[in-house]
């Protein structure tokens, strides 16, 4: 049983956002609805004071892709499997399709929504990554106004982002990057289906005669939140791409996870894991 006074169902953005207008924290957008409701079984308390649900799964202004001006727009309503099955994404942005793929069950796929996965902000949340990498805005709209802002910037901590009570994420925005970026991403879970991840990664590099025009690289689970590394992108600027500069690449990424997340108990396994992923994902993409 969910635990609310009402759960209320608008038939647009509009109406969600005079919902919001005056919300103290006490009332709660609901999309899929595969973080909120276990999080209320489980008596969390990042919900216990929700005590109304504003249902957003029917908006078909929050559930669209589309492609202008070189940008693909995605709702936040969109699920992982119409991610999964959308010929523009497949072709544009195979990172994300393919981490989508690793989400859950597919029931799960069905339900979970991309703007969910990021607004809820779990370190392990499977997306975040990929669209780090893509350099994905968001959308915000309150009742008064509206901005876009970086994912990154977006993201706080574990669980906690820049979302105001009176605020929706309407839409993920990625620019098209150049087709000599090529890339892969990777999840490392105790399982191999219905797995939470333990690590992932993200890469996308463009190589021109052997030299790094351009390295991407973000990271899932082994930082505290989704975290791109644009000092490491910028330490292998202009380097040949070989064996040796792979393994210093590897290196100074685990380097800098070591900065962000600091020593924890998980540190001896996860840092040499992840690096021997950036390695083996560099070797893979550069050929």
């Amino acid at each position: 049983m969910i635990p609310v006074k009402e759960i209320l169902l608008p038939k647009s953005v509009d109406e969600i956002c005079r919902l919001l207008q005056n919300n103290n924290g006490t009332s709660k957008i609901i999309a899929g609805g595969t973080d909120i409701v276990p999080g209320f079984h489980i008596e969390s308390p990042r919900f216990t004071n929700i005590e109304r649900l504003i249902d957003i799964n029917n908006i078909e202004e929050l559930k669209f892709i589309s492609i202008n001006n070189d940008v693909i727009s995605i709702g936040s309503a969109v699920t992982f499997s119409e991610i999964i099955s959308n010929q523009i994404l497949n072709e544009k942005l195979p990172l994300l399709v393919k981490a989508s793929k690793t989400i859950g069950s597919a029931q799960i796929r069905n339900r979970a929504t991309l703007g969910g996965n990021f607004i809820n902000n779990a370190p392990c949340a499977d997306s975040v990554a990929p669209l780090l990498v893509y350099d994905a805005e968001i959308k915000i709209k309150s009742f008064t106004s509206e901005k876009i802002m970086k994912l990154q910037d977006f993201l706080v901590k574990p669980y906690g982002t820049r979302l105001k009570h009176n605020e929706i994420v309407t839409q993920v925005m990625i620019p098209i990057s150049s087709g000599k970026l090529k890339g892969d991403f990777y999840k490392l879970g105790r399982r191999r289906a219905v797995s939470i991840s333990r690590i992932s990664l993200a890469v996308l590099l463009d190589l021109s005669e052997g030299i790094i025009n351009e390295l991407r690289i973000a990271s899932g689970a082994v930082t505290p939140i989704g975290t791109r590394f644009y000092d490491v992108e910028q330490f292998a600027k202009g380097k040949v791409m070989n064996d040796e500069s792979m393994k210093e690449i590897a290196i100074k990424l685990g380097e800098r996870i070591l900065d962000v997340s600091g020593v924890r108990w998980s540190s001896e396994y996860k840092i040499p894991v992840v690096q021997q992923m950036c390695y083996q994902l560099l070797k893979k993409v550069k050929c």
